[in-house]
Protein backbone atom coordinates (compact mmCIF):
# COMPACT_ATOMS: atom_id res chain seq x y z
CA UNK A 1 0.00 0.00 0.00
CA UNK A 2 1.10 3.56 -0.69
CA UNK A 3 -0.40 6.94 0.09
CA UNK A 4 -0.42 9.40 2.93
CA UNK A 5 -2.58 10.39 5.86
CA UNK A 6 -3.85 13.78 7.00
CA UNK A 7 -4.32 14.56 10.70
CA UNK A 8 -6.44 17.60 11.60
CA UNK A 9 -6.42 18.82 15.17
CA UNK A 10 -4.57 20.42 18.04
CA UNK A 11 -0.94 20.82 19.01
CA UNK A 12 0.03 22.27 22.38
CA UNK A 13 2.59 22.08 25.16
CA UNK A 14 2.09 19.71 28.11
CA UNK A 15 3.57 20.90 31.39
CA UNK A 16 4.23 17.57 33.05
CA UNK A 17 4.27 17.41 36.84
CA UNK A 18 7.34 15.81 38.39
CA UNK A 19 9.75 16.42 41.24
CA UNK A 20 13.39 17.46 41.44
CA UNK A 21 15.41 17.92 44.61
CA UNK A 22 12.30 17.43 46.70
CA UNK A 23 10.43 20.22 44.90
CA UNK A 24 7.46 20.07 42.52
CA UNK A 25 8.47 21.06 38.98
CA UNK A 26 6.76 21.13 35.59
CA UNK A 27 8.58 19.96 32.48
CA UNK A 28 7.39 21.26 29.08
CA UNK A 29 6.77 18.57 26.46
CA UNK A 30 5.24 18.66 22.99
CA UNK A 31 1.71 17.28 22.94
CA UNK A 32 -1.91 17.40 21.89
CA UNK A 33 -3.78 14.23 20.94
CA UNK A 34 -3.81 14.74 17.14
CA UNK A 35 -0.18 15.92 17.30
CA UNK A 36 0.72 12.67 19.07
CA UNK A 37 -1.21 10.65 16.48
CA UNK A 38 0.60 12.32 13.59
CA UNK A 39 4.01 11.73 15.19
CA UNK A 40 3.07 8.12 15.96
CA UNK A 41 2.06 7.42 12.36
CA UNK A 42 5.29 8.94 11.05
CA UNK A 43 7.47 7.06 13.57
CA UNK A 44 5.89 3.79 12.43
CA UNK A 45 6.93 4.61 8.88
CA UNK A 46 3.90 6.05 7.05
CA UNK A 47 3.63 9.39 5.28
CA UNK A 48 1.44 11.88 7.16
CA UNK A 49 0.63 15.61 7.10
CA UNK A 50 -0.64 17.80 9.94
CA UNK A 51 -3.39 20.43 9.60
CA UNK A 52 -3.59 22.80 12.54
CA UNK A 53 -2.91 26.26 13.93
CA UNK A 54 0.15 27.17 16.01
CA UNK A 55 1.16 30.01 18.30
CA UNK A 56 3.83 32.39 17.07
CA UNK A 57 6.19 31.92 20.02
CA UNK A 58 9.09 29.66 21.00
CA UNK A 59 6.72 26.86 22.03
CA UNK A 60 4.86 27.04 18.72
CA UNK A 61 8.12 26.90 16.79
CA UNK A 62 9.24 23.99 18.95
CA UNK A 63 6.08 22.06 18.03
CA UNK A 64 6.59 22.67 14.32
CA UNK A 65 10.26 21.74 14.56
CA UNK A 66 9.36 18.48 16.31
CA UNK A 67 6.91 17.61 13.53
CA UNK A 68 9.54 18.33 10.90
CA UNK A 69 12.16 16.21 12.64
CA UNK A 70 9.63 13.38 13.08
CA UNK A 71 8.91 13.34 9.35
CA UNK A 72 5.42 14.86 9.57
CA UNK A 73 4.47 17.22 6.75
CA UNK A 74 3.65 20.75 7.94
CA UNK A 75 2.41 22.24 4.67
CA UNK A 76 -1.07 22.43 6.22
CA UNK A 77 0.10 24.20 9.38
CA UNK A 78 -0.88 27.82 10.11
CA UNK A 79 1.16 30.02 12.47
CA UNK A 80 -1.01 32.77 13.98
CA UNK A 81 0.81 36.06 14.79
CA UNK A 82 0.63 37.44 18.35
CA UNK A 83 -0.91 34.26 19.81
CA UNK A 84 0.78 32.29 22.59
CA UNK A 85 0.81 28.50 22.53
CA UNK A 86 -1.80 26.76 24.67
CA UNK A 87 -0.43 25.06 27.79
CA UNK A 88 -1.87 21.86 29.30
CA UNK A 89 -0.79 21.50 32.92
CA UNK A 90 -0.63 17.75 33.46
CA UNK A 91 -0.86 16.12 36.89
CA UNK A 92 -1.03 12.43 37.72
CA UNK A 93 -3.11 10.06 39.82
CA UNK A 94 -0.95 6.96 39.67
CA UNK A 95 0.02 6.55 36.03
CA UNK A 96 -3.09 8.31 34.67
CA UNK A 97 -2.80 11.98 33.62
CA UNK A 98 -5.31 14.77 34.27
CA UNK A 99 -5.19 18.09 32.42
CA UNK A 100 -5.95 21.79 32.94
CA UNK A 101 -5.66 24.05 29.90
CA UNK A 102 -4.40 27.65 29.69
CA UNK A 103 -4.56 30.05 26.74
CA UNK A 104 -7.27 32.36 25.36
CA UNK A 105 -7.76 32.19 22.47
CA UNK A 106 -6.42 28.64 22.25
CA UNK A 107 -3.60 28.58 19.74
CA UNK A 108 -4.92 25.33 18.29
CA UNK A 109 -8.44 26.75 17.80
CA UNK A 110 -7.73 29.22 15.00
CA UNK A 111 -7.62 26.95 11.96
CA UNK A 112 -10.71 27.67 9.85
CA UNK A 113 -12.37 26.23 6.76
CA UNK A 114 -10.42 28.48 4.40
CA UNK A 115 -7.17 26.95 5.70
CA UNK A 116 -8.11 23.44 4.55
CA UNK A 117 -6.16 22.38 1.45
CA UNK A 118 -8.84 20.47 -0.46
CA UNK A 119 -6.34 18.84 -2.82
CA UNK A 120 -4.22 17.61 0.07
CA UNK A 121 -7.24 16.02 1.76
CA UNK A 122 -8.73 14.60 -1.45
CA UNK A 123 -5.43 12.92 -2.31
CA UNK A 124 -5.02 11.31 1.11
CA UNK A 125 -5.61 7.64 1.84
CA UNK A 126 -6.69 8.46 5.41
CA UNK A 127 -8.13 11.48 7.25
CA UNK A 128 -8.14 11.78 11.06
CA UNK A 129 -10.30 14.29 12.93
CA UNK A 130 -11.23 14.57 16.57
CA UNK A 131 -10.37 15.74 20.07
CA UNK A 132 -11.07 18.96 21.92
CA UNK A 133 -10.13 21.21 18.99
CA UNK A 134 -13.68 20.57 17.74
CA UNK A 135 -14.94 22.74 20.61
CA UNK A 136 -13.50 25.74 18.75
CA UNK A 137 -16.02 26.90 16.09
CA UNK A 138 -13.35 27.69 13.45
CA UNK A 139 -11.77 24.23 13.76
CA UNK A 140 -15.15 22.53 13.78
CA UNK A 141 -15.94 24.29 10.49
CA UNK A 142 -12.56 23.23 9.10
CA UNK A 143 -13.10 19.62 10.19
CA UNK A 144 -16.57 19.54 8.65
CA UNK A 145 -15.16 20.82 5.36
CA UNK A 146 -12.35 18.25 5.35
CA UNK A 147 -14.71 15.43 6.41
CA UNK A 148 -17.01 16.15 3.45
CA UNK A 149 -14.22 15.76 0.88
CA UNK A 150 -14.53 12.31 -0.77
CA UNK A 151 -11.61 9.94 -1.00
CA UNK A 152 -9.88 9.19 2.31
CA UNK A 153 -10.72 6.53 4.87
CA UNK A 154 -12.25 8.61 7.70
CA UNK A 155 -11.11 7.89 11.26
CA UNK A 156 -12.51 9.77 14.25
CA UNK A 157 -11.50 9.96 17.92
CA UNK A 158 -13.64 12.10 20.27
CA UNK A 159 -10.92 12.00 22.95
CA UNK A 160 -13.15 13.68 25.53
CA UNK A 161 -11.51 15.65 28.32
CA UNK A 162 -13.96 15.86 31.26
CA UNK A 163 -12.68 19.34 32.10
CA UNK A 164 -13.65 20.72 28.69
CA UNK A 165 -16.08 18.12 27.30
CA UNK A 166 -17.36 17.59 23.77
CA UNK A 167 -20.91 17.79 22.44
CA UNK A 168 -22.30 14.24 22.00
CA UNK A 169 -24.22 15.47 18.94
CA UNK A 170 -20.93 16.45 17.28
CA UNK A 171 -19.49 13.03 18.07
CA UNK A 172 -22.44 11.27 16.47
CA UNK A 173 -22.33 13.66 13.49
CA UNK A 174 -18.78 12.62 12.62
CA UNK A 175 -19.40 8.99 13.54
CA UNK A 176 -22.26 8.82 11.03
CA UNK A 177 -19.83 8.81 8.09
CA UNK A 178 -16.69 7.46 9.82
CA UNK A 179 -15.04 4.26 8.66
CA UNK A 180 -13.54 3.92 12.15
CA UNK A 181 -14.35 5.50 15.50
CA UNK A 182 -11.83 4.95 18.30
CA UNK A 183 -12.78 6.00 21.81
CA UNK A 184 -11.97 5.05 25.38
CA UNK A 185 -14.22 3.55 28.03
CA UNK A 186 -13.83 6.90 29.84
CA UNK A 187 -15.15 8.67 26.73
CA UNK A 188 -18.20 6.38 26.72
CA UNK A 189 -18.93 7.28 30.33
CA UNK A 190 -18.34 11.02 29.87
CA UNK A 191 -20.42 11.29 26.70
CA UNK A 192 -23.39 9.04 27.46
CA UNK A 193 -22.78 7.32 30.81
CA UNK A 194 -22.74 4.05 28.90
CA UNK A 195 -20.68 0.88 28.93
CA UNK A 196 -18.16 0.28 26.13
CA UNK A 197 -20.57 -2.21 24.53
CA UNK A 198 -23.46 0.26 24.67
CA UNK A 199 -21.36 3.11 23.26
CA UNK A 200 -20.09 0.90 20.44
CA UNK A 201 -23.65 -0.11 19.56
CA UNK A 202 -24.73 3.53 19.62
CA UNK A 203 -21.96 4.60 17.23
CA UNK A 204 -22.52 1.66 14.89
CA UNK A 205 -26.20 2.58 14.85
CA UNK A 206 -25.26 6.15 13.95
CA UNK A 207 -23.41 4.86 10.88
CA UNK A 208 -19.81 4.12 11.90
CA UNK A 209 -18.19 1.27 9.99
CA UNK A 210 -16.30 -0.14 12.97
CA UNK A 211 -15.78 0.97 16.58
CA UNK A 212 -12.73 0.32 18.77
CA UNK A 213 -13.12 1.07 22.48
CA UNK A 214 -9.89 1.05 24.50
CA UNK A 215 -10.14 -0.54 27.96
CA UNK A 216 -6.76 0.26 29.49
CA UNK A 217 -5.00 -2.82 30.85
CA UNK A 218 -7.82 -5.03 29.52
CA UNK A 219 -7.03 -4.17 25.89
CA UNK A 220 -9.70 -3.04 23.43
CA UNK A 221 -13.21 -3.98 22.33
CA UNK A 222 -13.65 -4.14 18.55
CA UNK A 223 -17.22 -3.95 17.24
CA UNK A 224 -18.48 -4.31 13.67
CA UNK A 225 -22.08 -5.04 12.76
CA UNK A 226 -23.61 -7.36 15.37
CA UNK A 227 -20.26 -8.90 16.38
CA UNK A 228 -17.58 -7.92 18.88
CA UNK A 229 -14.18 -9.24 19.90
CA UNK A 230 -11.93 -8.39 22.85
CA UNK A 231 -8.28 -7.81 21.91
CA UNK A 232 -6.08 -8.26 25.01
CA UNK A 233 -3.40 -5.76 25.94
CA UNK A 234 0.23 -6.86 26.21
CA UNK A 235 1.86 -7.38 29.58
CA UNK A 236 3.91 -4.29 30.34
CA UNK A 237 5.50 -2.35 33.19
CA UNK A 238 3.67 1.00 33.02
CA UNK A 239 5.45 4.26 33.77
CA UNK A 240 3.18 6.92 32.22
CA UNK A 241 -0.10 6.44 30.36
CA UNK A 242 0.10 9.84 28.64
CA UNK A 243 -0.59 9.34 24.94
CA UNK A 244 -1.71 5.71 25.21
CA UNK A 245 -5.00 6.33 23.43
CA UNK A 246 -3.23 8.43 20.82
CA UNK A 247 -0.73 5.62 20.28
CA UNK A 248 -3.62 3.21 19.69
CA UNK A 249 -5.07 5.61 17.12
CA UNK A 250 -1.65 6.00 15.49
CA UNK A 251 -1.26 2.22 15.29
CA UNK A 252 -4.69 1.79 13.73
CA UNK A 253 -4.09 4.61 11.24
CA UNK A 254 -0.66 3.26 10.31
CA UNK A 255 -2.21 -0.17 9.78
CA UNK A 256 -4.82 1.24 7.40
CA UNK A 257 -2.19 3.21 5.49
CA UNK A 258 0.17 0.24 5.28
CA UNK A 259 -2.26 -2.61 4.67
CA UNK A 260 -5.57 -1.03 3.64
CA UNK A 261 -8.91 -0.87 5.40
CA UNK A 262 -9.94 -4.34 6.65
CA UNK A 263 -13.05 -5.97 5.24
CA UNK A 264 -14.13 -7.93 8.31
CA UNK A 265 -13.99 -8.06 12.09
CA UNK A 266 -10.98 -10.40 12.06
CA UNK A 267 -8.97 -7.95 10.00
CA UNK A 268 -9.83 -5.10 12.36
CA UNK A 269 -8.89 -7.25 15.35
CA UNK A 270 -5.48 -7.92 13.78
CA UNK A 271 -4.87 -4.18 13.29
CA UNK A 272 -6.07 -3.48 16.83
CA UNK A 273 -3.70 -6.07 18.29
CA UNK A 274 -0.76 -4.18 16.80
CA UNK A 275 -2.25 -0.86 17.96
CA UNK A 276 -2.61 -1.90 21.62
CA UNK A 277 1.00 -3.05 21.55
CA UNK A 278 2.02 0.39 20.28
CA UNK A 279 0.11 1.87 23.23
CA UNK A 280 1.67 -0.58 25.66
CA UNK A 281 5.18 0.37 24.59
CA UNK A 282 4.36 4.08 24.93
CA UNK A 283 3.18 3.46 28.50
CA UNK A 284 6.61 2.10 29.42
CA UNK A 285 8.23 5.53 28.87
CA UNK A 286 7.39 9.03 30.15
CA UNK A 287 5.68 11.51 27.82
CA UNK A 288 3.43 11.11 24.78
CA UNK A 289 4.81 12.11 21.38
CA UNK A 290 8.43 11.58 22.43
CA UNK A 291 7.64 7.95 23.32
CA UNK A 292 6.01 6.95 20.02
CA UNK A 293 7.85 3.84 18.76
CA UNK A 294 9.14 2.65 15.43
CA UNK A 295 8.27 -0.74 13.94
CA UNK A 296 11.77 -1.84 14.95
CA UNK A 297 11.05 -0.85 18.55
CA UNK A 298 7.87 -2.95 18.52
CA UNK A 299 9.66 -5.99 17.13
CA UNK A 300 12.46 -5.67 19.68
CA UNK A 301 10.06 -5.35 22.64
CA UNK A 302 7.38 -7.87 21.58
CA UNK A 303 8.97 -10.82 19.82
CA UNK A 304 5.60 -12.57 19.40
CA UNK A 305 4.01 -9.64 17.54
CA UNK A 306 3.65 -10.01 13.77
CA UNK A 307 4.28 -6.53 12.44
Amino acid sequence: MTGYGVVLGEALIDLLESSAGGELVYRPAVGGAPFNVAVGIARLGADVHFLGSFGDDPFGHRLLDFLDKSGVGTDGARTVPHVATTLAVTTFQGHEPTFCFYGDPPSYGLLDASDVDERLVAGARLLYCGSMCLLAPPVLAAARKAWAIPGPVRVFDPNVRPIVGLNPDVVEEFAATADLVKLSSADATALWNESPEQAAARLLGAGAGVVVVTLGAQGALVAKGPSTVLVPAPRITPVDATGAGDATMAGLSWGILSHGKPDDLGGWATLTRVAVHVAGLVCESPGGAVSMPTVGDLRARFDDLAV
